[in-house]
């Protein structure tokens, strides 16, 4: 089992999830001009939810990928808020046990 409970482990961790999420993205990009199959949306947004959401959305505009689909756009950018709120938690929480 994977333990993220070092620094080192969950920088690796983030790291690694961006690297797919960034080539998911690339990937879908690439068949949707080549009119292949596609990667479910679906998949797309889990990626983002379990820590690729920075990569998902530098990718998506820098590939110009799903960004006029709205309700895809919605949930990217719900998904970030999310995190960005989770994140304030923890450093909160950390301040105030910390002092």
């Amino acid at each position: 089992m994977l333990d993220l409970s070092h620094p080192a482990a969950l920088g690796g961790y983030f790291l690694a999830v961006n690297a797919v999420t960034y080539l998911a993205f690339r990937g879908d990009k690439r068949r949707s001009e080549a009119r292949a199959w596609r990667t479910p949306e679906k998949r797309l947004l889990t990626l983002a939810l379990i820590g690729g959401w920075p990569a998902a959305k530098l990718a998506q505009r820098r590939l110009r990928h799903k960004t006029r689909k709205q309700p895809f756009a919605r949930t990217l950018n719900i998904i970030g808020l999310a995190w960005a709120w989770a994140l304030l938690l923890l450093f909160t929480a950390a301040l105030y046990t910390a002092g």
